[in-house]
């Protein structure tokens, strides 16, 4: 496996900000890129330094084997966003970027580095919800290409063209597995805000499985509805990244009032 042993190749389209206050990992959803995020880098205020994370095998890391598994990409993140870690730092997650930052998070705590000031979980249940679909990252090709359409996540022009899903299968059955073998381990829930997204017409994201977002936090709790299915982070990006300058404003709002104190 080609493996980067540069930190900065984890990030797509990032544009550094050295006066921003604080820092927002966004992390993609299975097959997703850190293309997903490049509108948020001019759309959010100066003041936080957006970071789009690229898994390898996609984008400008296309020539990389993509991880099948959490735990040894989680790893490899944690070890790759340690010099990331000098300001304060926020998490966002879309469907199984939900799960990878939200075990980071676990893994940077428990290694006594600094901990996110919050936690944006979108498109995912919570982390302890149990998985009531049957696994399709390993079913034969044509089946796995239905299951996709079903999602409607990718468009039937991708789907239909059979060249360029040969090139997007490999990361699609990774991305998948990672999510489809994912096992909840007990611990302690986290000490930041945890904010959780979903959508209206997601038909497998519903809203008590994202409510149980709520025990993996000491701290407060709060849940947006929005309109769309589960790529609802397209349709409400505006809304969604509202909420997101909000709550990080009101961090900001409270360092600087510590200091003075």
């Amino acid at each position: 496996m080609i493996q980067s042993k540069n930190s900065q190749d984890w990030f797509g389209y990032y544009k550094p900000r050295p006066v921003a206050k604080i820092r927002l990992f966004c992390f993609p959803f299975a097959g997703g890129n850190a293309l997903t995020y490049r509108a948020w880098v001019d759309k959010l205020p100066e003041w936080i330094d957006v970071c789009p994370v690229e898994l390898p095998g996609r984008g400008s890391r296309l020539r990389e084997a993509p991880f099948t598994a959490i735990p040894p990409l989680v790893l490899a993140l944690g070890k790759a966003l340690i010099p990331f870690l000098e300001k304060p730092y926020a998490f966002f997650g879309h469907s199984m970027g939900a799960l990878i930052s939200f075990e980071l998070a676990r893994h940077f705590r428990k290694n006594q580095l600094p901990q996110p000031v919050h936690f944006f979980a979108s498109g995912h249940t919570a982390p302890t919800w149990p998985n009531s679909h049957p696994p399709i990252h390993n079913l034969p090709e044509y089946q796995f290409i239905e299951e996709l359409r079903k999602l409607n996540g990718t468009p039937d022009a991708v789907l239909n063209n059979d060249e360029l899903m040969q090139l997007l299968l490999p990361v699609l059955r990774a991305d998948f597995a990672m999510n489809e073998t994912y096992l909840y381990s007990e611990d302690r829930p986290l000490d930041c805000p945890i904010s959780a997204f979903g959508g209206k017409d997601d038909l497998d994201v519903n809203r008590k499985s994202l409510e149980a977002w709520g025990e993996q936090t000491t701290g407060e709790f709060s849940l947006k509805i929005l309109s769309g299915d589960h790529f609802f982070i397209q349709s409400s990006q505006q809304i969604i990244l509202h909420s997101i300058e909000k709550e990080l404003s009101q961090y900001t709002e409270q360092m600087v009032a510590r200091r003075a104190v």
